[in-house]
């Protein structure tokens, strides 16, 4: 499974402040509106810093890329264990998981960014998915 180094959003902003982002992209402050949005956001993540790092602490968050693959699961399963997937950033399961392996392995999924996995398994872990 190829993992994409970006996910697309939508947002809904008021015209008035799309205004404003064109404006400042004409005068060639940003190459287009998307980059605006990419540094506005960069800027508030910067300014969060210390409260982003302390609650990924406290609540204990794998930071950044996780896969999942059929061998790491299988040997969960193989002893009787499962996991609790906590993911601050890209949550990957493998297209060799089958959803009973995932089913048997993964006990809770909470990931705070992107999730990708088969759409199976995904179905099959819909209630452990917060």
């Amino acid at each position: 499974m190829a993992v994409p180094e970006s996910e697309k959003i939508t947002i809904n902003l008021v015209h008035v402040d799309l205004g404003h982002i064109d404006l400042l992209v004409q005068e060639g402050f940003y190459a287009n509106r998307s980059d605006f949005i990419r540094t506005a956001i960069r800027q508030q993540l910067e300014r969060h810093r210390d409260t982003v790092r302390k609650s990924v602490e406290h609540h204990r968050l794998d930071l950044g890329l996780r896969r999942y693959g059929r061998p790491d699961l299988e040997a969960l399963r193989a002893v009787g264990e499962r996991i609790h997937i906590q993911v601050l950033g890209l949550a990957v399961i493998a297209d060799d998981v089958s959803p009973e392996l995932a089913l048997d392995t993964i006990a809770s999924i909470h990931v705070l960014g992107a999730l990708h996995a088969p759409a199976a398994v995904k179905a099959a872990l819909a209630g452990r998915i917060r």
